[in-house]
């Protein structure tokens, strides 16, 4: 006796189940491959003029961010309210050791006279002279910025380092310093 297979069900709710799967073959390997497939690097001229407009773009922002004295931009030696109170005390004052740089170059035009080595050997002693004082600037203005700040923001929450930073700031000249002054002369932070 032969079977017959059983006929599939006429029936009018199969439309409305839903179809089983994703709904769209699956691609071959060699499909997938080539859609995961791009150049190592892009070597087209546009794609690296923009790529390099892009990063002088970020650098100039950095920069312009670093002199405006923006902590986002900052360096970890220079952020944080306190150094930025270290530096507006020290752009607010006049400081010897600030004018190191000129002078030394005044010494050595000076030692390059030809004739007259007394004008030589006196340009020398002011420069010791200067740089000891300079020193000694650099040492008091250390020592008030640290009792200063310790006055402002109390001593158990005093960071390290403040009067080197204070005197290694007043050693470069004004115009040279990052981030730039943010304070005229003579307006001391409260």
């Amino acid at each position: 006796m032969a079977h017959t297979p059983a006929s599939p069900s006429t029936n009018d709710d199969a439309s409305e189940t839903p179809a089983v799967g994703k709904g769209r073959a699956t691609p071959t390997r060699a499909q997938q491959e080539a859609a995961r497939r791009r150049p190592l690097v892009a070597n087209t001229k546009e794609a690296k003029a923009a790529a390099r407009a892009e990063l002088n773009e970020r650098r100039a922002r950095a920069q312009a961010g670093m002199a405006a004295g923006e902590d986002k931009y900052l360096p970890p030696r220079d952020k944080g309210p306190q150094r930025r109170w270290v530096r507006d005390y020290v752009d607010a004052g006049w400081h010897p050791a600030e004018f190191v740089m000129a002078v030394m170059v005044l010494v050595i035009l000076a030692s390059l006279a030809p004739a007259n080595l007394a004008i030589a050997y006196y340009a020398y002693l002011v420069m010791m002279a200067y740089l000891l004082i300079s020193v000694g600037g650099m040492i008091l203005l250390g020592l008030r910025v640290k009792r200063k700040a310790a006055e402002k923001f109390g001593k158990e929450r005093m960071e390290k380092g403040l009067g080197w930073y204070a005197a290694m700031r007043a050693l470069q000249m004004r115009f040279m310093r990052l981030p730039k002054p943010q304070v005229k002369r003579g307006q001391y932070p409260a």
